[in-house]
C-alpha cells in the first residue's frame, strides 16, 4: 500500500489546555508538541508533509503523486470565532470513493479533485463508510486501509471530513453494478432466514436494512445488528482514534435504508417523478415484526390487532382520498385501531433510534466529534391529512400530531445533529408535479421542531441538479433555522461530487454558493501548491476520461 511509503510529518501549534490528552498518530508519523502563549485561545492546526514515493499506475487503490516529490503546507484555524457569519459547505463524495475491494478508485482524479474544492472554500468532505466494504467477509475482519487513504488525502488538502457509517445497502438490488450490498457473511445469514429481511404485504422482501423486529437478538453469528454496529463503530473509533476531532471533525451513525432513520416503505431508491407520489407500503410482515406487532396487541386485549399491518392501504400509486385506510374523512388511520397501529410501528423505529443513539453516544464520548443522524424528507402528501407516505415510513406526523419531536427529543438527549435533505426544494415548482406536496412545509415544521429541542443542523440537497434558484433556496431555508437572537449552528452538505459538478457552469454557481453561504469569510488551506480555478477544468476532463461518478 503507497501511504506506508510516504514519510508524513505533522506538527501541533497549540495554547494551553487546548489539548487536554495526548493524540497517537499512525505508524511512521511522527508528531511534534510545542505549547506557545497566544493572545486568542484559538487552536492552530499546522501540517507540513513530504512525499517521497515512486510513481504508481492510476489504476486505483494508492495514491501517488506523479512528481513523486510534493510539499504541502496545510493550516487549520479551529477557533470557535473563526466564522461568526456563514456556514460550512461540505461535499459528498462518489458513493464507490473506495470500492468493493477496499481500494480507493481513481487516486489521481480523486486528488485533483479535491485539490479543486479546497481552492473553492470548501470546508470538508462527507465520505460514506460502507459496512458492507469494511466487514464484507467475515463477521468482525475489518479493512479500513482505503478509507485512511482517503482521509490522509483530505487532510494534505486541508479539508476536514465528515464520515458517515453506512449499515445500508446502496443500489436497487444485488445485480447493480453501481451498488454496495450488506456485507457477505450478513446476506448469508439472512439466506438461511428470510425474515432478517423486512417484508410487505405481498410478502416483498427489501435488502436495503436488517428488520428492526430483531434488533436486540442474537441473529447475526451470535451477534444482535445492535452489537453489529457497535463494534463496527468501536473498530471505526479505535482506527481513526488520531484524526477524531481534528481532521474527522464529524461521524453521522446510519440507522436504516439510505442511512435515515426509517422504514424501507417506498418501491424504489431512484430520483423520478412517480417516487414522488407514492403512498408507500408498511414494512411489518417478517415473523420478528409480527411478533412484536402481536405481543402489543395482545397487551391491550385485542388480539385480533396483531396478525398484520392495515387493511384498506390502497396501491402505492393511488389517490389516497379513495382508500379506506388513509382518507381524510372517515380513514381508519384517525380510528382506534389506526392509532393503536401507528403508534406501535413508529414506537419501534424510535427505539432502535435510541439504541443506536445510546451506543454512539458511549462510544465516542470524550472523542470531540460532533454525531449526527439523518430524517428522510419524505413531503409529497404532506398537505393531506393522514400524511400516507410519512406513516409507512414509520414517521406518525399528520395533521394533528407531530411525530418529529419525540425524534429531535431523542437527538437531544444524546447530543447528536440532525441531518435533512430538500433544502433547495420549493413548493411552487414541486406542486405542479404533486399537488398534496410541500417540502418547504415539512422543512418548516423539522426546522422548528430542531429549534425547539435545541438540536444542531447539517442540511443537504435532495437533487443533484441544481440551477441558481435551487441554491437560493438553500440559503434562505438555512436562515429560516439559524437566524435570531441566538444564531444556531447550521452546515450544508452538497451531494454530490461528480463530473458534472466540474462543468464550468455548475462550478462557477457551486463556487459563487459556497461565497455565499460563507459570507465571503472562507476557511480554506493554504498550500504551497498555488491552486487556481483551472484544476476544475482538469478534473473534468478526468473525469470524463475515467466517466467517473
Amino acid at each position: 500500500m503507497a501511504i506506508s511509503s510516504q514519510s508524513f510529518s505533522p506538527s501541533f501549534i497549540s495554547t494551553p489546555n487546548d489539548l487536554t490528552r495526548p493524540t497517537r498518530l499512525p505508524s511512521r508519523v511522527t508528531t511534534h508538541f510545542r505549547k506557545t502563549q497566544t493572545r486568542s485561545p484559538a487552536l492552530r492546526f499546522t501540517v507540513s508533509s513530504r512525499l517521497n514515493s515512486s510513481k504508481s499506475s492510476d489504476a486505483g487503490g494508492s495514491f501517488s503523486p506523479d512528481n513523486g516529490d510534493v510539499q504541502y503546507e496545510l493550516h487549520h484555524d479551529l477557533s470557535p470565532q473563526r466564522r461568526r457569519h456563514g456556514s460550512p459547505v461540505f461535499v459528498t463524495l462518489p458513493v464507490k470513493s473506495v470500492g468493493k475491494e477496499g481500494k480507493i478508485w481513481r487516486p489521481k482524479a480523486m486528488m485533483l479533485s479535491l485539490k479543486a474544492l479546497a481552492a473553492a472554500g470548501v470546508e470538508g468532505v462527507v465520505v460514506e463508510i460502507w459496512w458492507g466494504v469494511v466487514e464484507r467477509n467475515e463477521p468482525r475482519v475489518y479493512d479500513w486501509r482505503g478509507y485512511r487513504e482517503l482521509v490522509m488525502m483530505a487532510c494534505m488538502c486541508g479539508l476536514k471530513v465528515r464520515a458517515v457509517l453506512a449499515f445500508h445497502q446502496h443500489g436497487i438490488d444485488g445485480d447493480d453494478l453501481n451498488g454496495i450490498p450488506l456485507p457477505q457473511w450478513v446476506l448469508d445469514e439472512i439466506h438461511t432466514d428470510p425474515d432478517l429481511a423486512f417484508s410487505d404485504r405481498f410478502g416483498r422482501r427489501n435488502f436495503e436494512y436488517i428488520s428492526l423486529g430483531c434488533d436486540i437478538l442474537p441473529v447475526l453469528r451470535g451477534r444482535s445488528p445492535i452489537q453489529a454496529y457497535a463494534d463496527f463503530m468501536r473498530d471505526f473509533r479505535d482506527t481513526f482514534r488520531p484524526y477524531l476531532g481534528i481532521i474527522i471533525t464529524g461521524v453521522q451513525i446510519g440507522m436504516g435504508p439510505g442511512g435515515e432513520l426509517r422504514y424501507p416503505s417506498l418501491s424504489s431508491q431512484k430520483l423520478n417523478l412517480a417516487w414522488s407520489r407514492e403512498l408507500g407500503e408498511f414494512q411489518c410482515y417478517d415473523k420478528y415484526m409480527l411478533a412484536s406487532l402481536n405481543a402489543s396487541a395482545r397487551n391491550i386485549g385485542k388480539r385480533e390487532w396483531g396478525n398484520g399491518g392495515p387493511f384498506g392501504t390502497g396501491s402505492l400509486m393511488q389517490n389516497p382520498e379513495r382508500t379506506e385506510f388513509f382518507r381524510n374523512e372517515g380513514g381508519s388511520w384517525n380510528a382506534p385501531y389506526g392509532k393503536f397501529f401507528l403508534e406501535w410501528y413508529s414506537d419501534l423505529l424510535l427505539r432502535h433510534g435510541e439504541r443506536i443513539c445510546r451506543e454512539a453516544e458511549t462510544i465516542f464520548r470524550g472523542s470531540e466529534v460532533h454525531i449526527s443522524a439523518k430524517l428522510a424528507a419524505i413531503h409529497w402528501h404532506y398537505d393531506t391529512q393522514s400524511h400516507p407516505s410519512e406513516l409507512t415510513a414509520g414517521y406518525y406526523n399528520t395533521f394533528n400530531r407531530d411525530g418529529y419531536l419525540p425524534i429531535l427529543r431523542m437527538f437531544s438527549k444524546y447530543g447528536f445533529t440532525m441531518c435533512c435533505s430538500c433544502f433547495e426544494m420549493q413548493d411552487v415548482i414541486m406542486k405542479k408535479i404533486n399537488p398534496d406536496s410541500s417540502p418547504e412545509g415539512f422543512l418548516r415544521q423539522l426546522l422548528l421542531a430542531a429549534r425547539l429541542c435545541d438540536v444542531s443542523l447539517e442540511g443537504q440537497n435532495f437533487s443533484t441538479d441544481l440551477d441558481d434558484g435551487a441554491f437560493t433556496q438553500v440559503l434562505e431555508m438555512s436562515k429560516f433555522y439559524s437566524n435570531g437572537i441566538e444564531r444556531r449552528p447550521f452546515s450544508f452538505n452538497f451531494v454530490r461530487m461528480d463530473k458534472n459538478m466540474f462543468e464550468p457552469r455548475s462550478w462557477d454557481r457551486f463556487t459563487r454558493f459556497v461565497r455565499r453561504m460563507s459570507d465571503g469569510n472562507m476557511l480554506r488551506a493554504r498550500l504551497n501548491l498555488r491552486l487556481k480555478t483551472a484544476v476544475a477544468a482538469e478534473v473534468g476532463l478526468l473525469y470524463q476520461l475515467y466517466q467517473y461518478s
